[in-house]
């Protein structure tokens, strides 16, 4: 067969693993020929490849982003997007596609298989956001990076008597933002499942440092995070292909904000792209594995329309309109429980 990659949406620590174990089962067990489109759905709109092979992902495994490349391009948003990429396949002669990205890349797949395409999903997100699979590869990745920093924030903090706001990625789920609070013994963490209440956020760090004793607080928040209404203003942002809009600032804003009610030095720290670049845990690169071998057996057992995923910690296949029909969001006991316990004590 001659099979067809591409990686999609914001890059994370494990692509290269994923590509890499699809070619080596896929050339070795199969003798499938394998191309890569370059730059996600735009590389597929535009019909810009290259050859992929065992050779092609020598010494990827370790190493993060794509080597393929990535876009956030939306075929269905762009006149005679859905044509170009029909077109595409088929002057390549492609007879399976494994597209392998989050919400908006798999959606576009899951569009494209109802049209005819034969395409196999693999879900990646290091927001852990996808339904159907328990954990996403680069999620591990990005609780380790954002728990370090927390870890180094705690010092700095006690040493200067501040309140250090830690922001991470998290649109439209706070998962990052809950575990690496966690791990890292994080004062209070906001999450965009929840509108914070401002004041309640100050009041809980006045009387951690007044009643308490403490006087340095840590105050993790996801990047989605957003106040309850008409209680902090907030700046506009541009939107992409997707209609998402491009966010980060919420830390900055939050930060002024607990300084100008509160009187304590507070400090900002916005970790960014940090959390997405680098070498992926082993955890991520194991798992990735796993959904790579899992994806090319699942294009020769003719499995289209579908998505690996991670269940009960095996490797099953559900349908690519299971895992995006609804996101995964921070089971509210679970942060509510931990809450009550350890946040703001």
């Amino acid at each position: 067969m001659r099979v067809a990659m591409l990686t999609g949406g914001g890059d994370c620590p494990g692509l290269n693993a994923v590509m890499r174990a699809v070619a080596r089962k896929a050339e070795r067990s199969f003798g499938d020929e394998l191309i890569g489109f370059v730059d996600g759905w735009l590389g597929v709109i535009e019909g810009r490849t290259m050859p992929l092979t065992v050779e092609s992902f020598r010494g990827t495994l370790p190493r993060g982003g794509t080597i393929l490349g990535s876009s956030r391009t939306n075929p269905f948003t762009i006149d005679g997007g859905v044509e170009a990429c029909r077109k595409a396949l088929d002057a390549n002669g492609v007879d399976a596609l494994i597209a392998i990205g989050g919400e908006d890349t798999l959606g576009v797949a899951s569009r494209l298989f109802e049209l005819g395409v034969k395409v196999v999903g693999v879900p990646k997100t290091i927001d852990n956001d996808l339904s159907a699979t328990e954990l996403t590869f680069g999620f591990d990745t990005a609780v380790q990076i954002a728990t370090e920093a927390i870890d180094r924030l705690h010092t700095t903090a006690e040493s200067h008597h501040r309140v250090m706001v830690c922001e991470v990625m998290g649109r439209h789920a706070g998962h990052i933002a809950v575990w690496s609070g966690i791990a890292g013994g994080a004062t209070m963490i906001l999450i965009p499942e929840e509108p914070f209440d401002i004041v309640a956020v100050c009041d809980a760090l006045r009387k951690r440092h007044e009643q308490v004793g403490k006087f340095a607080s840590i105050v993790v928040v996801a990047e989605g995070a957003s106040p309850k209404e008409g209680t902090m203003a907030l700046v506009s942002k541009q939107v992409d292909d997707f209609g998402h809009v491009r966010l980060g600032g919420i830390g900055q804003t939050l930060a002024d904000e607990i300084e100008g009610r509160t009187g304590y030095e507070t400090r900002v720290t916005i970790l960014g792209h940090v959390q997405r670049g680098g070498t992926p845990t082993a955890f991520d690169r194991v798992l990735a594995t796993r959904f790579g071998v899992a994806a090319i057996d699942a294009v020769h057992d003719g499995s289209f329309g579908r998505m690996v995923a991670l269940q009960c910690g095996q490797i099953v296949r559900v349908p690519l309109t299971e895992a995006v029909g609804q996101l995964k969001t921070v089971d509210p006991e679970f942060y509510h429980g931990v809450a009550e316990y350890f946040f703001a004590g």
